[in-house]
């Protein structure tokens, strides 16, 4: 991998939420995210002069994780509490587009993108964690990540893959033959193949990353799929994933009932479908914390964060 270069930042923008986990930019290059509170914010005018504007859409009464923007202007919603959710940007109506599968109700629905034949596919972080323990998952490795495909006109949701390690981001590749997963706990990118004879087959596309992947974004066929790393490789926990599942649960509960702080590392990833590096930027003493999500806008790198409460807008990098 390429040495990586400086994440420059430019200014930050206060939302009056806490916790912009995913951020995504519209066609207009205005830059949606969901806050712990359950609302649905849009920020405007990230270029003008004055302060950006912050509207909100919508409230989902649950968590907002990953939005997917869709061709007739609705927004699809991954909700931590709720599952996945539906949202009329035109009057704010929320409603339920699945909840459960197998019997079993969806809790920790992470991220989603929709193709262009209509189908949904969605990633399940943990089944045995849930966000406000998201710790948990990542040092017991559990290995209860999940993806799952939602089919045009269905409500009920099937599982496509199963046994990943805390699934998170979810992007397709420029010709929608294969989906790009996010294991945060494995620091790893899955394709998953959609066409030809090895459809319904994973294998790694991007391993060892130097930290861990979030939420993954892609702003239209042409360009790279945008990766975020929400903190830096840690090698002690590296070490701990190859203890006896008991080892682990006992360091997951110590864990979960400790104080969380994350480093002052924040960094960036663009990936081409190959695997390859494009672009690799971090920042090692970051005012800006625990980056979640990146997305393209209006110029900038958009970062958002499980922690902050506000999103950081960011110099790009230089086009290879």
């Amino acid at each position: 991998m390429n040495r990586p270069t400086e994440l420059t930042p430019r200014h930050y923008v206060a939302l009056g939420g806490h916790g912009p986990e995913d951020v995504v930019a519209d066609a207009r290059g205005r830059v949606l995210a969901g806050v712990a509170d359950g609302r649905i914010l849009r920020v405007d005018g990230l270029t003008e002069p004055v302060a950006p504007r912050v509207e909100v859409l919508a409230d989902t009464g649950g968590r907002p994780l990953g939005l997917e923007l869709l061709p007739d202007g609705a927004l699809l919603v991954c909700d931590a509490e709720r599952g996945l959710l539906g949202v009329d940007l035109t009057d704010g109506s929320v409603r339920v587009v699945a909840d459960e599968v197998a019997g079993e109700k969806l809790r920790f629905t992470s991220n989603v993108v929709a193709l262009s034949d209509g189908s949904v596919y969605f990633t399940v972080s943990s089944r045995r964690y849930p966000l406000d323990q998201w710790i948990g998952d990542i040092v017991e490795h559990t290995g209860t990540g999940r993806l799952l495909r939602l089919a045009p006109g269905d409500d009920t949701p099937e599982v496509l893959l199963e046994g990943l390690q805390f699934a998170n981001g979810l992007a397709a590749s420029a010709d929608e033959s294969f989906l790009v997963v996010a294991e945060t706990g494995a620091r790893r990118l899955t394709r998953y193949r959609l066409d030809g004879p090895r459809a319904g087959q994973a294998e790694p596309l991007a391993e060892n990353l130097p930290g861990m992947p979030d939420n993954i974004w892609r702003g239209g066929p042409d360009g790279p799929i945008w990766v975020s790393l929400a903190g830096p490789r840690v090698p002690p926990l590296d070490l701990l994933h190859r203890a006896t599942p008991p080892v682990r649960r006992a360091a997951a509960r110590v864990a979960v009932g400790a104080p969380y702080r994350p480093t002052g590392f924040v960094g960036v990833l663009a990936v081409d479908d190959e695997g390859r590096t494009v672009h690799h930027l971090t920042r090692r003493r970051s005012r800006f914390r625990m980056v979640t999500s990146v997305c393209e806008a209006s110029g900038h790198l958009v970062l958002g964060s499980l922690w902050e409460r506000g999103i950081a807008l960011c110099e790009p990098p230089a086009a290879k």
